[in-house]
């Protein structure tokens, strides 16, 4: 009786693993200088030409810069895009991309078309949730810059809100 049921989970799985789908995760480093982040002004140097001057006065972005241990840059990405009033945040895309480059920290970036860089409370609110998520998985926040197209930023670390 035993034999007939593990040739059926056999079968039965055998059946099913073609169908499965692939996962592939693939991450490389780009050789060259290492940019390290020490200050809320770095953050902003570095972030900051990555935003289209074509479309930062009337269209939000939402940027993340990815961070090894000793705080050096190991990329970034552009998490969305939105309209003039706001864009859409995925907690869950955020720390797969830093489980998949091995980031230890974080900083999160987003213009304000306005060029009113207050934190609204959507603002506080989504970077409150970024830091509970990194707690649990030892992945730090360590800024979140609101930028406008002036060159000037309000940072959340020099205004003691992390």
């Amino acid at each position: 009786m035993r034999r007939i049921f593990k040739n059926l989970v056999k079968a039965s799985v055998c059946d099913i693993s073609p169908r499965l789908a692939e996962i592939s995760v693939r991450y490389k480093s780009k050789p060259g200088k290492r940019v390290k982040i020490t200050n809320s002004n770095d953050a902003f140097c570095a972030l900051y030409p990555l935003f289209n001057v074509d479309t930062i006065d009337f269209k939000e972005e939402f940027l993340l810069l990815l961070l090894n241990r000793a705080n050096v840059i190991l990329g970034w990405f552009k998490l969305s895009s939105g309209g003039t009033f706001g864009t859409v945040v995925d907690i869950k895309i955020i720390f797969m991309l830093a489980l998949k480059t091995n980031a230890c920290n974080l900083i999160l970036c987003h213009n304000h078309p306005s060029k009113n860089l207050q934190p609204s409370e959507a603002d506080i609110k989504i970077t409150r949730k970024v830091q509970d998520a990194g707690k649990l998985l030892e992945i730090g926040v360590l800024d979140h810059l609101i930028i406008a197209s002036d060159r000037s930023f309000f940072a959340f670390s020099d205004e003691g809100l992390l």
